[in-house]
């Protein structure tokens, strides 16, 4: 009877657990699982609306065309260096930031609340006014510049490296205010003593940085580092709302070719390819983020 009575205790202790939890793996696999095994599925159909015949199984096929695709190899390679090189800026800048919203100034706190401005800003919003601000003849910046240089014109959008340049810019403007404040997080667990030591031992500003600062806060710049650069390889909203891809595909993120192939040309067999490699090149990144990681445990 103990018996009994112990393992319906047991059970409804193992239960109540399971019933809090399968709401959350419901929606989860509705929302996840179940379009993730959608789309690998229709990636081996040809699922072209212009086809006057049912879906045709073509397996790889959708994979294969994409090797001689140059839209598709545009989009590859100014997807790897739109993310390797703002990435790059947002670990120079933002611990640059962070360093200077750490420094002791009077208004440090109206500072650091405004900085996150352009962060809080929606993309929607930041894209469309930089598509007016990097215009020639009536943008921002090219009036600011005028200032120095009367005679000074360019059209931004128009050419294909310096609207790659200023797709990156903005980016940067409104993502690396809150790399920084995230960085700056980690600053505020280094106590002063430990640079006090250091002066006392004769260290200057830069051996404090790169023996005591860089140390402390190198495992939460690896972390950033690893949601910064998918949320990079996922961008859509930038591009879709300053350049629309252009000039020409110059400026395409696989994101956004996704989006073409599904909505423009309302072929969701290479929509669902497309989304695939996305995908595995996520997969990959993130599985050598987290070797790599193990080093610093």
């Amino acid at each position: 009877m103990k018996k009994t009575k112990h393992f319906c205790k047991k059970r409804s202790h193992f239960l109540f657990p399971l019933l809090l939890v399968i709401p959350a793996f419901l929606i989860r696999g509705f929302t996840t699982i179940y379009p993730l095994f959608t789309t690998f599925y229709n990636s081996l159909f040809d699922l072209s609306i212009f086809r006057s015949s049912e879906a045709e199984f073509v397996g790889l096929g959708n994979f294969i065309e994409f090797w001689g695709d140059h839209k598709f190899i545009s989009a590859a390679e100014f997807t790897a260096f739109f993310t390797i090189v703002s990435m790059l800026f947002h670990l120079i800048l933002g611990v640059l930031l962070a360093l200077l919203l750490n420094a002791k100034f009077a208004g440090k706190r109206f500072i650091r609340t405004i900085v996150l401005i352009p962060w809080a800003m929606p993309m929607v919003v930041a894209g469309y006014a930089a598509r007016w601000a990097f215009d020639d003849t009536y943008g921002l910046i090219n009036d600011l510049i005028r200032r120095v240089l009367p005679n000074f014109h360019c059209d931004w959008l128009v050419q294909a490296r310096t609207a790659r340049l200023a797709v990156i810019s903005v980016d940067l403007w409104k993502d690396v205010p809150f790399f920084a404040i995230l960085v700056l997080a980690s600053l505020q667990f280094i106590t002063e003593d430990i640079y006090e030591a250091a002066r006392i031992d004769g260290s200057s500003s830069f051996q404090s940085f790169f023996y005591i600062t860089l140390p402390s806060i190198a495992k939460t710049l690896f972390t950033l580092s690893i949601f910064f650069t998918l949320w990079r390889m996922t961008s859509f909203d930038v591009v879709y709302c300053m350049t629309s891809g252009g000039p020409g595909s110059a400026t395409t993120l696989l994101a956004y070719r996704i989006m073409l192939e599904a909505f423009t040309n309302i072929n969701l067999g290479t929509a669902s390819a497309l989304a695939v490699i996305l995908f595995l090149a996520m997969i990959i990144i993130s599985l050598f983020n987290l070797k790599l990681a193990k080093r610093f445990d």
